[in-house]
């Protein structure tokens, strides 16, 4: 069995930091179906979660089905969404995907990494939101800014690219924590470790931290 490196070390005693200070971290985008997930994911790139519970919470009333998002008017959504900013393209991408979905899924959002990404508008990270959150199938460790900043400055990776953090992070954090792991980060980034004024004096993870090592 191979030795734990100190870097792998740290990051499950973060783990069980986490476990303990954020034992209630979820999903922060708002949804009843795995359809309405995977359309609330598409609208959250480049865009807040808050923002995008605003817009969804009229726009799901609108739209009640994959089915009537397929028969959209693409104006008309560009009009529902425009305050997530990006609208025109993810209008289109939200009525070609639901779509596929109506034609060859029958209207649900398939189980299947391989099948989603073929989905307009969808890549890893968004099919790694709706897996986990909507099936709880662990594909893979979803990566957002929050994920990315904070992996760099514990030291985990040395990288902006998603693919390759997603990559680093799914063979050093434990399968059965997928799902969670992003949760407790995100909440960390929003709450401590932000971007622009990072909080080290009341951080929990203090002397763990590169930083302060």
């Amino acid at each position: 069995m191979a030795r734990k490196t100190q870097k792998q070390q740290r990051l499950e005693e973060v783990v069980k930091l986490f476990k303990r200070y954020y034992p209630d971290a979820t999903c922060a985008l708002n949804y009843k179906t795995p359809e309405q997930l995977l359309i609330a994911t598409i609208l959250s790139a480049q865009c807040t979660d808050d923002r995008v519970n605003l817009v969804t919470k009229d726009l799901f009333k609108k739209y009640k089905s994959t089915k009537a998002f397929a028969q959209a008017d693409q104006e008309e959504l560009e009009r529902d969404i425009h305050s997530t900013g990006f609208y025109r393209n993810k209008a289109k991408n939200i009525i070609h995907c639901c779509q596929v979905l109506v034609r060859d899924h029958k209207g649900k959002v398939p189980q299947d990494m391989d099948q989603l990404v073929l989905l307009a508008g969808v890549g890893r990270k968004t099919a790694n939101v709706v897996l986990g959150n909507a099936y709880r199938i662990a594909s893979g460790v979803v990566v957002d800014t929050h994920v990315t900043r904070l992996s760099n400055r514990l030291g985990w990776v040395k990288s902006k690219n998603a693919q390759i953090i997603e990559r680093k992070l799914n063979s050093m954090v434990a399968k059965e924590d997928w799902i969670e792991f992003p949760h407790w980060m995100i909440e960390h980034g929003r709450g401590v470790c932000k971007a622009r004024k990072p909080q080290c004096e009341r951080c929990f993870l203090e002397e763990l931290c590169p930083k302060r090592l």
